[in-house]
């Protein structure tokens, strides 16, 4: 704040840190704002999304997001639960959206509706996420477009049988050749 007498400019103290940084971060999320997620990054930020892969800095993460959004362009993103402690920010969150726009990491956008759930891992240094851990069922999304069988249907059991006996063939010839 200015001081009404003089030039001099008071910083107002940092209020939240960590915390209030990565919940600014998901709502720049929630609002699909790739470029609003990134100023919230350091520049040599990583972040691995445990079914996809790990990305490395600011700009790679946010064309990461831009693909997820061009993908699912309804997208909707809710905050479930935020734990933070100092520099270590947890978040379990929900997003539910219409795969109608792009294509998503090669798979071509079908319309079905997807619901995910996910949990964060962040960390914070010097007022920028330094890392992130993301985890989120890649089995489910794989389901919901419709690339692998419902859970427990007759499909899913049929390819379960089918691998099992393909892993038995294997195991034998394995064993006829002396490596088992």
């Amino acid at each position: 704040m200015a001081d009404s007498d003089s030039e001099t400019v008071v910083a107002e103290p940092e209020t939240g840190g960590a915390e209030a940084h990565v919940r600014s971060y998901f709502d720049a999320l929630a609002r699909r704002d790739p470029h609003g997620m990134a100023e919230h990054l350091s520049e040599d930020c990583i972040e691995e999304i445990v079914p996809i892969g790990v990305m490395r800095g600011r700009a790679e993460i946010q064309a990461f997001f831009e693909e997820l959004f061009g993908a699912l362009p309804d997208a909707e993103t809710t905050t479930k639960r935020l734990v933070a402690e100092g520099d270590r920010v947890a978040v379990e969150w929900r997003m539910t959206g219409n795969f109608t726009g792009s294509s998503f990491q090669g798979v071509d956008a079908n319309g079905k509706h997807l619901e995910m759930r996910g949990f964060d891992l962040l960390e914070v240094a010097d007022g920028l996420i330094t890392s992130n851990t993301a985890y989120y069922d890649g089995m489910e999304f794989a389901r919901q477009v419709g690339m692998m069988p419902p859970q427990d249907s007759g499909a899913e059991k049929a390819m379960k049988s089918a691998f099992n006996a393909l892993t038995k063939a294997r195991l034998k010839i394995a064993e006829r050749r002396g490596n088992g």
